[in-house]
């Protein structure tokens, strides 16, 4: 089982940016963080890296359930997606697949939380 989706877009690193950030909204998430990856190595390694940034995703009420069924959980949220450009220009939308990544969690509640993000999360990706 892959731990991700992906999908290669045809737009720059900065549109695919605003158009993930607004599928996203579309699903009921909104972004915790951003992670500027490129700037940070920069910053605190003095390397330079392709342009890649981390989204921190969360939809508040599928959190909340989350939560209420586990209460450790929060040490896998939010939902990370990453844009990311290569060195041919390509650039690629990836989101973690929350039910590869909440497999360990042996709780059937958590587990139909992580069904339905996993679904909100593929819509995104497919409508990108």
């Amino acid at each position: 089982m892959s731990y991700h989706f992906s999908k290669t877009v045809d737009m720059s690193f900065d549109e695919a940016i605003e158009n993930v950030t607004e599928e996203l909204k579309k699903e009921g998430f909104g972004i915790l963080t951003e992670i500027d990856v490129k700037a940070t190595l920069k910053k605190k390694l003095d390397v330079d890296f392709r342009n890649y940034r981390i989204l921190g995703a969360c939809n508040p009420p599928f959190a909340y359930k989350a939560l209420l069924a586990e209460e450790k959980i929060g040490t896998m949220l939010p939902c990370n997606v990453v844009v990311q450009e290569y060195d041919d220009g390509r650039v690629e939308v990836s989101a973690v697949d929350p039910i590869a990544s909440m497999q360990a969690i042996e709780n059937p509640d958590l587990g139909q939380v992580a069904k339905e993000i996993q679904t909100k999360l593929r819509v995104v990706i497919n409508n990108l």
